[in-house]
């Protein structure tokens, strides 16, 4: 890998100030992080697929009109090209002629991951209950996170060759051990 796993967490706390969008960085990178040994190659993948769910949104914050293509530049100037091509994807995926796994990863796991965390804040046990069937019925709710694009959500895992139940729960999955420090233990404790 050209970036370190450090340099990628200065660059998006350098670039993010919002706390909601540092927390769902960080937890789009749990997300991949646990994707990597689910789909890809585990622990030679888990790096950069966390790397990526880490910087997918990072210039958004400051400069959300041009996004992504600041971070697109930081990437590509810094050797990561791949990770740069799921950033773009997550953000355009029609403009990639041939989705690689990384790719069909981020896209998997990154609306997913926000939906998944507004469950659980709205959750008195907050992620600790939480299952596949209650984020399956909270989709269903359109005035629910109604930002969330359900097709993304519903469609991707799909294509990454996931059953949509097994991937939601991998997301529950990796995001409880990072519960507190996400706020997703609910006011239950």
């Amino acid at each position: 890998m050209a970036i370190t796993y450090e340099e990628a967490q200065a660059k998006l706390i350098e670039w993010t100030g919002s706390p909601a969008l540092l927390n769902h960085a960080r937890g789009v990178e749990a997300s991949m992080r646990l994707a990597a040994h689910r789909y890809g190659e585990g622990a030679a993948d888990e790096t950069r697929w966390a790397i990526t769910g880490l910087l997918h949104d990072a210039d958004y914050d400051r400069w959300p009109e041009e996004h992504p293509r600041l971070i697109l530049a930081w990437l590509i100037e810094h050797g990561e090209p791949d990770i740069a091509q799921a950033v773009l994807a997550h953000f355009d995926p029609t403009g990639i002629p041939e989705l690689a796994l990384l790719d069909k990863a981020l896209l998997a796991c990154d609306e997913l991951t926000g939906f998944v965390m507004a469950c659980s804040l709205v959750r008195p046990e907050g992620i600790h209950t939480l299952t596949p069937q209650s984020v399956k019925k909270k989709l269903k709710d359109k005035g629910f996170a109604a930002k969330v694009d359900r097709d993304l959500v519903t469609t991707w895992p799909a294509r990454l060759g996931a059953n949509l139940d097994d991937h939601i729960q991998l997301v529950i999955d990796a995001l409880k051990p990072r519960a507190d420090a996400l706020g997703l233990s609910g006011r239950i404790t």
